[in-house]
């Protein structure tokens, strides 16, 4: 009788754990922890197991965001061009001229994109070229303002849309200070009149493609160039170009509430899966449902590591042509990235050898751990969940 209780209570222990299992693999809902929501929007959905991850240990990631109180709001894994994992939680976040608060997010909820927004200005350039819109990106910015011939300060002549991709025109521009410090440069861009002349004013105090420093300056006069040659909006470029063709339709491109002008640099909202879309195209090497969007050649520059990011993330990053290129540390394996990058968290990561691209959206602003909770997750969880991975070394 005591054996058969001992059997009975191993019996009730069992029964116990697999509930909690179960609990903690499903969601509300019911379903698999991250099993996406089937939208119809261009997204073929499959699951972990199916394209060899592990999807179990991905379910043990909103344990882990909670843990180190990452503020995460979304977390998108699309692995051989598939739709695999998706999970949104609740918190803190500041929308685009909406303030502070308590807000919660879903695969139908846009999010402030905040500097990944630049990576897709770098996409745009890239097409204007392929389209012969531009002739190159190394024309000389003055040549798209002759308007500003009187404005401009020496050495703007020698200024390349390259050098305004890659961060090294050699301005003298200061985004490390405080908002309301008159001397950061990045609010004036909302708040001059005239942020065009604002920006060819600044003295050019390196010679060109020498010195990184991070400038959402230079991206906006990229964006004013866009829609100069294109002869419309910028998002209605972009729309046209860009997100109409792989299938992205929810989005804004927010203006400046001071003068009205385009956020070229930080403006744009939109959803986490349709962000991923925009990593799927690159590691696609501009390529989405067999149509060309963007030339692979533009690609492969536009990923190219050029500049030490100093001052940025530990100045451990390098920069292409506004995108950032790293590497993690997954189970003793060094693994590289390319990344879009915004202010709060928000980020894109591209794996070429995983053949993966991850989406996270976040809410630290003005934190310094902003961007720790997706790196924890590559590094300790989505990497390591990889099982078929032609790189890993046979036991």
């Amino acid at each position: 009788m005591r054996e058969g209780g001992r059997k009975l209570r191993r019996l009730g222990i069992a029964a116990v754990l697999l509930l909690s299992a179960s609990v903690t693999a499903l969601g509300q809902t019911g379903m698999a922890c991250g099993t996406p929501t089937a939208l119809d929007d261009g997204w073929a959905i499959a699951s972990p197991e199916s394209v060899g991850l592990d999807g179990a240990r991905l379910c043990a990631i909103a344990a882990r965001l909670k843990e180190i109180q990452a503020n995460v709001h979304a977390v998108v894994i699309v692995r051989h061009g598939k739709l695999v994992f998706e999970q949104y939680f609740a918190g803190y976040d500041e929308p685009w001229g909406q303030g502070g608060g308590q807000h919660a997010f879903d695969a139908t909820t846009k999010h402030d994109m905040r500097s990944v927004s630049k990576s897709v200005i770098s996409l745009l350039v890239g097409i204007a070229v392929d389209r012969k819109l531009i002739a190159s990106a190394d024309e000389p910015v003055v040549k798209f303002y002759p308007e500003y011939a009187s404005d401009k300060s020496p050495g703007w002549d020698q200024v390349t849309l390259r050098h305004l991709l890659t961060m090294s025109s050699g301005m003298q521009w200061d985004e490390n200070r405080a908002w309301n410090d008159p001397k950061n440069d990045e609010p004036h861009l909302g708040g001059e009149t005239d942020p065009i002349r604002y920006i060819l004013s600044k003295p050019i105090v390196k010679p060109p493609d020498n010195v990184w420093t991070y400038n959402g300056g230079g991206t906006d006069l990229l964006g004013n160039i866009l829609e100069r040659v294109s002869g419309k909006p910028l998002e209605a470029f972009a729309r046209e170009v860009l997100f109409g063709p792989i299938g992205i339709t929810d989005l804004e491109w927010k203006t400046y509430s001071k003068n009205g002008k385009v956020a070229s640099a930080v403006g744009l909202r939109m959803r986490p899966r349709d962000a991923a879309k925009l990593g799927q195209l690159v590691l696609n090497r501009g390529t989405w449902g067999g149509q060309q969007i963007v030339s692979p050649e533009w690609i492969e520059q536009s990923v190219r590591p050029r500049f030490q990011a100093i001052g940025y993330f530990s100045g451990l990053f390098f920069y292409g042509q506004q995108w950032w290129m790293g590497r993690s540390i997954a189970q003793e394996k060094e693994v590289k990235w390319i990344a879009a990058m915004g202010l709060g968290g928000q980020r894109l990561f591209i794996v070429p050898d995983r053949d993966l691209v991850v989406m996270t959206t976040s809410g630290l602003y003005p934190q310094p751990r902003q961007g720790d909770g997706a790196l924890d997750m590559m590094a300790n969880y989505i990497l390591p969940a990889v099982r078929d991975d032609k790189n890993k070394e046979k036991p």
